[in-house]
């Protein structure tokens, strides 16, 4: 009987210790919803359920926040959903309910750090 020695190999231990990667932090970005005297509550309201699927009491309170401090920040996201979010406020068209109103309600974006 011929046997063939078998070749075992045993795997090499690494000299260098391997440092651990943090993962890389995707940037976030506030979409900020700015005060208008030309849109309602209900204008607010309806948009932020519409667009960002909020129930009345959060779209409410946002409404409120808008109105007392000129400015509240709707969602906290990557910058290209933020800059859609944003886009889609534009787009939104102005309110009906008050006749000088020309146009959807002004937003921007800006880092959330």
């Amino acid at each position: 009987m011929n046997q063939q020695a078998a070749s075992v190999t045993t795997p090499q231990k690494e000299t260098k210790t391997q440092e651990k990667k943090k993962p890389r932090k995707v940037p976030r970005y506030h979409v900020v919803l700015w005060d208008s005297d030309d849109h309602t509550y209900e204008y607010v309201i309806r948009m932020l359920k519409d667009l960002f699927g909020y129930p009345f009491e959060k779209g409410y309170q946002m409404a409120k926040e808008v109105d007392t401090t000129g400015r509240v920040i709707v969602i906290t996201t990557t910058k290209e959903h933020a800059e859609l979010k944003r886009d889609q406020i534009h787009a939104y068209g102005p309110d009906r309910r008050i006749r000088r109103c020309k146009g959807s309600m002004y937003a921007t974006i800006e880092p959330a750090d």
